[in-house]
């Protein structure tokens, strides 16, 4: 069995994404890397060059920043690496620039393609996430956070990014998909405020007409980390990789809850997920068509 990582980046110096620590943490079960590195206006390319590791192989590529709707772009450009695979590898494990595995799910995650490999009725799997936000001690809580999504799919070649790449369809519809017990971690929330707010001055023109973000997006300097809900604290422990972007964390971020009005029914629908783990009128991405006992513990 062999396995293919691959993941799209631009950019990441400029608007600090732990690419990085996103690659490495999945690399010692891959046994290729891909990186469809965009054409960047600063050193990205470098940056992922300095990983030093045999097993990446760079596509250089041009994003077309004029689809501005839906976020496309980023599902073609997702497919490009895709494309790049080895034909030899069983799965291909997809990893944003801003996710990062931890070192201790990695051998239930390899267990799980192997469990799978000849059943070709498991066409991906999925993942949980923790996101993390405003600094790397509080994690979203809130039902805007999506809970699940796939992360490894079956390299069939005929499986496709979808929408803007944050999930996958063979022939248009979901995968059939088992469930591992490992977290991907985001951290795509945590960032200096003057580097988060051009973040997303930038990438909101991927989904969104300048009319809207000139509407829509603050003109501030830096990003308000307010009013995204229900937070709590993280009581786990970081991937080992990501030790020296955590101790350079140079900014201060204290959440107010008393300043988050949370509406009754927002309040409502938290409190029923809390004690009963449903989360009502949730959005799969996946259909789920087997289960599995691996853990990690």
């Amino acid at each position: 069995m062999k396995i293919s990582g691959f993941t799209i980046v631009r950019n990441a110096i400029k608007f600090d994404y732990p690419v990085v620590e996103s690659i490495r943490s999945i690399l010692p079960i891959c046994d290729e890397f891909i990186v469809a590195v965009g054409k960047s206006e600063d050193d990205t390319r470098n940056l992922v060059l300095s990983i030093g590791d045999p097993k990446i192989r760079i596509i250089d590529t041009i994003w077309d920043d004029a689809l501005r709707e839906g976020g496309k772009v980023l599902a073609l450009e997702t497919d490009k690496a895709l494309d790049a695979i080895s034909p030899e590898s069983t799965w291909a494990f997809y990893i944003q620039a801003d996710e990062v595995v931890h070192e201790k799910y990695l051998p239930v995650i390899r267990a799980a393609m192997e469990r799978w490999k000849s059943d070709m009725n498991v066409e991906g799997l999925v993942f949980n996430f923790t996101h993390f936000y405003g600094s790397y001690q509080y994690i979203g809580d809130s039902r805007q956070w999506y809970r699940r999504e796939v992360r490894v799919i079956r390299n069939d070649k005929l499986t496709r990014s979808y929408l803007d790449a944050q999930g996958f369809r063979k022939d248009g519809r979901k995968l059939n998909v088992a469930p591992v017990d490992a977290f991907v971690y985001h951290y795509g929330w945590v960032k200096p405020p003057k580097t988060q707010q051009a973040k997303l001055q930038t990438f909101h023109k991927y989904w969104h007409s300048d009319r809207w973000i000139n509407k829509t997006i603050s003109t501030s300097e830096t990003y308000n980390y307010s009013g995204m809900g229900f937070l709590s604290l993280f009581a786990s422990t970081h991937p080992q990789v990501m030790s020296k972007r955590i101790s350079q964390q140079n900014w201060t971020f204290s959440p107010n809850p008393a300043k988050d009005n949370h509406s009754l029914k927002s309040t409502i629908l938290h409190f029923i997920e809390k004690k009963t783990g449903w989360r009502i009128g949730e959005y799969r991405n996946y259909t789920i068509v087997k289960k599995t006992t691996i853990n990690y513990k």
